[in-house]
């Protein structure tokens, strides 16, 4: 394949990881407004669309493995191709804690949370936003750019050890708070879960350009 065609191959992979960063990113708003508003098809909505982010993370590992066995990329494009692979891989799982999310408004049913949500809502804005600028320093082969992302996980983390101080104190206030005190907790859970996971993007985009692995955020099991 002459080289202008591989690069189109390469950009057309990393277009789709793109589209599949967008649904990810549209997942977990989705869910934050449906645990909002207690939008219970909303939410069930998120858990039946989970299924749509695993084919496409099903069609990008194709993809990669394609293009590795039929151009034989070295250097920078190899790792350009094992980055998306590995960079899906984050994606599905951030998608899989959209759809917990979900999961949880289901669980709720109608029952308002046990307070009003707002430190939660802020965990998903920054979240999201880490998402977005790990994806950004991605395409803009952008070293600084990733390891600012890295450095606001800090800041997630803080918001949930906040979340789960203000959470505790209600459980050991009264018992009966216990099982709504919980779902919350799962919530920022999933949410910090989130945050990891834009981290673990923006260490892959780093070694993609520098061809250095190094872990200089969270890292996830």
């Amino acid at each position: 394949m002459p080289r202008v065609d591989f690069d189109r191959d390469l950009m057309a992979l990393q277009d789709e990881l793109l589209l599949m960063g967008s649904m990810v990113e549209k997942a977990i708003a989705k869910a934050m407004d449906a645990l909002k508003r207690r939008d219970l098809e909303a939410a069930r909505e998120v858990v039946r669309d989970d299924d749509l982010i695993d084919q496409k993370q099903f069609d990008i590992e194709d993809h990669c493995i394609n293009t590795m066995a039929t151009q034989h990329p070295v250097a920078i494009d190899l790792r350009h191709i094992v980055t998306v692979l590995h960079i899906s891989v984050e994606l599905e799982r951030m998608a899989d804690y959209a759809e917990g999310i979900g999961k949880i408004s289901i669980m709720m049913g109608d029952e308002p949370p046990l307070k009003p949500l707002i430190d939660i809502p802020r965990m998903a804005d920054k979240t999201a936003d880490m998402l977005r600028r790990s994806l950004d320093a991605l395409v803009n082969r952008d070293v600084e750019a990733a390891h600012r992302v890295c450095g606001d996980d800090d800041e997630v983390d803080a918001l949930y050890d906040q979340v789960y101080r203000e959470l505790l104190t209600y459980m050991i206030e009264d018992a009966k708070n216990i099982r709504r005190a919980t779902y919350l907790l799962w919530v920022a859970h999933d949410l910090e879960r989130v945050a990891d996971r834009a981290t673990n993007i923006a260490e892959r985009v780093i070694y993609m350009v520098t061809g250095k692995m190094a872990e200089v955020g969270a890292s996830t099991y």
